[in-house]
């Protein structure tokens, strides 16, 4: 209860969390940190504390992404080191190798740019636009619920207190969301070894990175010389940026099929507010793992699971083209094959900075039917080759649905009927109407 009637509610609520923020109240800031998915060190609890005395001095200023930028930054440069002139050459000389092989595999025309070598941090810097406009839905959503929550389970007497400071905590709510997204960036920064080894476009149109660093981890211990894995690696990674550049249309649709499944997304109230009930700040590990586990994200609904299929579909239609793509402009690579099957297993498989933003946002990046897409990207290219293959993106309508994964025969035979000059052979609804536009020529006009 409030000691002065007439002190403003927000002021008192400010003054409540700046005795936590000062070092004057009974909670571990270490703990907070850890619910925040946090190092537990004094140098990110301190971080934490300032980024939060921050965002209370500052409410209603929507979420500050550049804590995220910072954070990942910051984790990205940790353990790096810059690009060596020798890596710098000999990863130059792979990418105009890279271009050459390409040039007889597809038809997807060059870069008009030179590939970049990148450091982890910079790799952070140019994708956290991407990310940052993927997460934003959630993590609205997230900071209205807790807010809403914490209105509805507060006692009697703290409800003045709280009602009014609804900017305040979603500013907090947005700060500690934007850290763990800065946490996630600058994991993956350690583990992915190019521009697209994600699968979504993260980098500017028409841009092909490698990360030095992160090749020469990803192919140490594999018995393959170095420059077999950099070259084949330099080949993914300009398919990708090609096939991009190519379908213009492609990344807009990836990208808003994205935001509109995370805006989608709600919380799960009951569970939050069984939280409420009986958390305890000064032990917020059943907080954290809720966190953690995405157990604040519901179940999918039959609308989203449909959206979800569908960007399913088209992330994978994306890496099976570039897989096929790749085979066919490695065929003389001696250990191709193997690499090829590393970096499967690696993509099946994942790591622990995806199942994060799989949390966060409640999408996995890794499209579950890469092989059927992969199977029907090469049997259109063995029976129409590779520049009736690239036509299909040339729009979205071209594109092949979920039904070509599962069965390539229907798309295989239109497309080899096209090729040859014949009609290609009509379904019954096809026919059908041709049927009715017939009767309704050949019936006579009256006069």
């Amino acid at each position: 209860m409030a000691d002065d009637p007439n002190k403003d509610p927000d002021d008192e609520f400010r003054d409540m969390l700046r005795e936590f923020l000062s070092g004057n109240s009974s909670i571990d800031p270490s703990q907070l940190a850890g619910a925040a998915g946090l190092p537990n060190d004094p140098a990110s609890i301190q971080q934490l504390l300032g980024q939060l005395q921050n965002a209370l001095m500052n409410p209603g200023g929507g979420i500050n992404w550049d804590l995220a930028q910072q954070q990942a930054r910051a984790l990205a440069s940790d353990g790096a080191h810059a690009v060596t002139p020798a890596e710098r050459a000999a990863m130059e000389q792979s990418f105009h190798v890279a271009a050459l092989w390409l040039d007889q595999a597809t038809t997807v025309a060059e870069l008009p740019g030179s590939p970049e070598l990148i450091g982890r941090a910079e790799w952070a810097r140019q994708t956290m636009p991407i990310w940052t406009q993927l997460a934003e839905p959630v993590a609205l959503s997230i900071s209205d619920a807790l807010t809403r929550v914490l209105t509805e389970q507060a006692p009697e007497e703290m409800q003045g207190m709280i009602q009014n400071a609804g900017q305040v905590m979603r500013s907090i709510g947005g700060a500690l969301f934007a850290m763990q997204l800065g946490q996630v960036v600058g994991q993956l920064a350690k583990e992915v070894v190019s521009g697209g080894d994600i699968g979504i476009p993260l980098l500017p149109e028409g841009t092909a990175a490698l990360l030095p660093q992160n090749v020469d981890e990803f192919g140490s211990g594999l018995d393959i010389p170095a420059d077999q894995v950099q070259l084949y690696l330099a080949v993914r990674e300009l398919a990708h940026a090609r096939l991009f550049r190519h379908a213009k249309w492609l990344r807009l649709q990836l990208i808003t099929q994205i935001t509109a499944f995370a805006r989608g997304i709600t919380i799960d109230t009951d569970r939050l507010e069984s939280l409420a009930e009986g958390f305890d700040p000064s032990n917020p590990e059943e907080l954290r793992q809720a966190m953690v586990s995405g157990a604040l994200i519901p179940p999918k609904t039959e609308e989203q699971q449909e959206a979800l299929e569908r960007l399913e579909t088209v992330l994978a239609l994306v890496e099976g083209w570039v897989d096929v793509v790749t085979a066919g402009a490695t065929r003389l690579l001696p250990k191709a094959d193997a690499i090829a099957e590393t970096v499967r297993r690696r993509r099946a498989s994942g790591g622990p900075a995806e199942s994060a933003f799989a949390t966060l946002v409640g999408l996995e990046l890794r499209p579950r039917r890469l092989r059927e897409a992969a199977a029907m990207w090469q049997a259109v290219t063995d029976a129409v080759g590779p520049e009736a293959r690239d036509r299909l993106w040339s729009h979205p309508d071209l594109l092949p649905q979920a039904a070509d994964l599962d069965d390539p025969s229907a798309l295989v035979s239109r497309l080899t009927a096209a090729a040859s000059g014949q009609e290609p052979e009509r379904d019954e609804l096809d026919q059908a109407i041709e049927d009715l536009l017939r009767d309704d020529r050949e019936r006579p006009t009256e006069d």
